[in-house]
């Protein structure tokens, strides 16, 4: 079924909704206004969760609800409940009249109309059985264990939801989009002597279990927890100090993303806390940077067909050779900074406002060999992989944990390291990459983007980097 006719079932035939009463409440709750929109949202999730051996938690939940908002110039009314039908509408139309100015508004166009779908509309909650979920689950813990023995405990599990959406506008104007999501973690610890230490591996999109939950990705995910639980176990105290440090492909994306991506979100710049404010067409970062957000990725876990505004997703060149371009931006905070929305408002569900937030953030390839990179480095740290860290969008100063990292000593890989932090400042540092590999990566399809209380799926990436300088924070000096 397609998407539109697939929410319109679920929302005008299920739930009841009156399809003119509804759009006459939108229409009148809004005349007078700049811009507004009803969401109306239905969502099941699902999550089921193995430690040692057995299945541990199993979880099922359904969602639906309408946001109804309303602007006028940079004041919002936003109402919403979980109750979906024509009153509780009408009531949550009372409440955002209340932005109206005496003057009155005009109301700004409504998004351009696409007919791309990003990703299958499957529910991948129906698509595997119960039994076949947990048999994966087993097979987790039964392949982890007899990989090696000095496993010790294996965590794995399976998370799933679906998503249907409808954006209704004065005039009748409606988008639907149906949102699958899937992920696999695995988790696990392994003991050497006396000494215990811990790898960890997840993978995610939007697509159905069928097609992602395969024999040879989740004994990848497996292998992949397996090695980086034997590099820990054979880690030691990492350095301290300034030193030349390179971030290896794909998912040390997550730096750029927080340490530069949340700086480049339009509020931010709108309201002129971002470190970035001001700067359209300055150098921000060296020579050969180039950062763009991207909705349109097929499949991908930060992808949307359209945003939670109806706006069709885009690729955004944020920075162009080292030049800032542009920011991301949703229809208020472009319709406030002259400028046209890219795609990016977004919210958690419709009891959250909509925020202009990041899909999937990359800096784009460069042309030299990872080798190459690690070669021109005499002593260094490599960093591969990261935990959490924190960013101070404002100041741009960023502390990043790497889950992952090796010494580079006389330009070849050395021991792995532990406990290594990365300290910095986000404009600063883009201005001391000098070296950009050829080797583009995304991360596998974990990534999850908090802000103001509300976190949304997002994807990041980029190829192997090397920054000339950078505090690291480590354990040895």
């Amino acid at each position: 079924m397609p998407h539109d006719a697939q929410a319109e079932a679920l929302f005008f035939d299920r739930a009841g909704l009156d399809r003119s009463r509804v759009a006459a409440i939108v229409d009148d709750a809004l005349s007078g206004c700049d811009d507004g929109a009803l969401f109306l949202e239905y969502k099941q999730s699902e999550s089921f969760g193995l430690d040692d051996g057995r299945i541990r938690t199993a979880s099922f939940d359904t969602a639906q609800g309408f946001g109804l908002h309303a602007e006028a110039g940079e004041t919002v009314g936003f109402a919403h409940a979980t109750l979906l039908d024509d009153a509780a509408i009408a009531r949550a139309a009372e409440t955002v009249k209340a932005v109206r100015t005496g003057s009155g508004g005009t109301l700004a166009l409504p998004p351009q109309r696409t007919n791309r779908h990003l990703y299958t509309n499957d529910n991948p909650i129906d698509g595997l059985g119960m039994d076949r979920k947990v048999a994966v689950l087993s097979a987790i813990d039964a392949y982890a264990r007899g990989k090696d023995p000095r496993v010790v405990q294996v965590m794995a599990s399976l998370t799933a939801s679906w998503q249907a959406v409808t954006i209704l506008r004065p005039g009748g104007e409606s988008v639907a989009d149906i949102r699958p999501l899937v992920r696999v973690n695995v988790a696990l610890v392994m003991r050497d002597g006396e000494r215990m230490e811990s790898g960890s591996y997840g993978c995610g999109g939007r697509m159905a279990y069928e097609s992602f939950v395969t024999e040879a990705r989740w004994q990848g995910a497996v292998d992949e927890a397996l090695r980086q639980a034997i590099v820990n176990l054979e880690s030691i105290d990492a350095p301290a100090g300034e030193m030349p440090v390179v971030l290896g492909p794909g998912w040390p994306g997550i730096l750029l993303h927080e340490a530069v991506g949340h700086g480049l979100e339009g509020d931010f710049n709108r309201k002129k806390t971002s470190a970035f404010c001001g700067r359209l067409g300055e150098r921000v970062a060296a020579p050969g940077v180039t950062v763009v957000d991207d909705g349109t990725l097929p499949d991908r876990r930060g992808s949307l067909s359209v945003d939670d505004e109806g706006t069709p997703t885009s690729r955004t060149v944020l920075i162009e050779d080292g030049i800032l371009k542009g920011y991301m931006q949703d229809r208020m905070n472009a319709r406030l900074m002259g400028v046209a929305p890219t795609g990016n408002g977004r919210r958690e569900s419709h009891a959250h406002p909509v925020l202009p937030r990041m899909t999937n953030t990359t800096m784009e390839a460069g042309d030299r060999d990872p080798e190459e990179i690690i070669r021109s480095v005499k002593k260094g740290l490599y960093a591969v992989n990261f935990g959490g860290g924190q960013v101070d969008i404002t100041s741009g100063k960023f502390v990043f944990s790497a889950s992952e990292a090796y010494l580079i000593e006389d330009g070849k890989v050395g021991p792995a390291v532990k406990g290594a932090t990365l300290i910095g400042h986000g404009p600063e540092a883009l201005t001391r990459i000098s070296m950009i590999g050829n080797d583009l990566g995304l991360d596998p399809g974990i990534g999850t983007c908090g802000k103001d209380g509300q976190g949304v799926p997002v994807g990041v990436g980029q190829p192997t980097l090397l920054l000339d300088r950078l505090t690291v924070g480590g354990t040895s000096a």
